[in-house]
């Protein structure tokens, strides 16, 4: 050890006290996250408004600490919540678990779970931190009716997947007609 190397070791803190301190004025000054960033999970919806989520329990298998619950219900010809023969009947995720690796997104066989860029998840209640379905459900885009409502993107689930995403654009609203035609001609 030499005889300089605690001043060496102070340089550090010198050089750094004279220096403009940088503050951010969180709640005030909002800043966007990167645009990957994985932050609350959503269950995605298909775009005439059916939930992409099957009811399978995959993402609660893979997920390590135990934070997610699904309990799939099965579809009837009255009341159809997703494409399929099932659907998630009960979605919860308790945050107080969840340690954000991802998992459940890779084991999603519909893709019907992703993370989006929220991350205030702090709370003084421990029971607002288990999200339920409502609270981690898409919001359906305007013009669309409320599910539960019939299979309206062909006649089976088959005709749903092959033929859905040509007869689901043709059933958006303008709106979204537009902005669909004029990146189809650039």
């Amino acid at each position: 050890m030499g005889m300089f190397d605690p001043i060496k070791g102070f340089g550090v803190t010198f050089s750094t006290m004279f220096k403009k301190t940088v503050t951010e004025q969180y709640p005030e000054d909002f800043r966007a996250t990167a645009p990957r960033y994985h932050g609350r999970h959503q269950l995605n919806r298909h775009p005439d408004g059916l939930e992409k989520c099957v009811g399978c329990e995959l993402c609660a298998w893979a997920c390590p600490a135990d934070a997610i619950f699904v309990e799939g219900g099965d579809n009837t010809e009255d009341e159809r919540y997703s494409p399929g023969e099932r659907y998630g009947k009960d979605y919860q995720i308790n945050y107080l678990r969840c340690i954000g690796c991802g998992l459940c997104i890779e084991a999603c066989p519909t893709r019907s779970l992703t993370m989006v860029n929220f991350y205030e998840l702090a709370d003084d209640d421990r029971q607002r931190l288990i999200y339920t379905k409502e609270d981690l459900l898409a919001p359906l885009l305007p013009g669309m009716e409320q599910p539960p409502h019939p299979m309206r993107l062909g006649d089976n689930e088959q005709d749903y997947y092959t033929k859905g995403p040509q007869l689901a654009r043709e059933a958006l609203p303008a709106s979204g007609q537009s902005g669909q035609s004029k990146e189809a001609g650039q």
